[in-house]
């Protein structure tokens, strides 16, 4: 399997309910380091696995909805606890749907297997979500 990795980060702001989440239960802020690993069992026919600059772009596109917002207030996430994990399949759900609809180069819709997304919110600790394109 090949695999063509992206980076990017995003802030954002947020709260959880629940006891279990203890003072970040209160209003905080966070910033994510974001990998995106893009595979296909085989390269296309220009040796590669998607276009890098167009899988850079999709990826910052994708994170534009959630920077520097307080996520408490997108009405999409209202109520929802936004933790990493959540984060991360969301991310991956949107940037799923881009590159199956071909947005990562002329010979990706379809032809990429799967997609890993992971959210470092420090370098201890760090949650991913990884699933089928399409």
């Amino acid at each position: 399997m090949y695999s063509v990795t992206v980076c990017d980060h995003f802030m954002i702001a947020h709260s959880f309910s629940g006891a279990l989440f203890g003072p970040a239960q209160a209003l905080h802020g966070a910033t994510y380091a974001v990998e995106a690993e893009f595979r296909r069992a085989e390269l296309d026919a220009n040796g590669v696995v998607c276009d890098i600059g167009r899988a850079t772009a999709a990826l910052r596109e994708v994170l534009a909805a959630f920077d520097y917002r307080n996520l408490d207030e997108v009405p999409d996430l209202k109520g929802i606890n936004t933790t990493t994990e959540f984060l991360s399949a969301e991310i991956h759900r949107r940037l799923a749907a881009r590159a199956a609809a071909g947005d990562l180069g002329p010979d990706t819709a379809g032809r990429l297997g799967s997609l890993k997304v992971t959210l470092r919110e420090s370098p201890r600790a760090w949650a991913a979500f990884e699933g089928p394109i399409g």
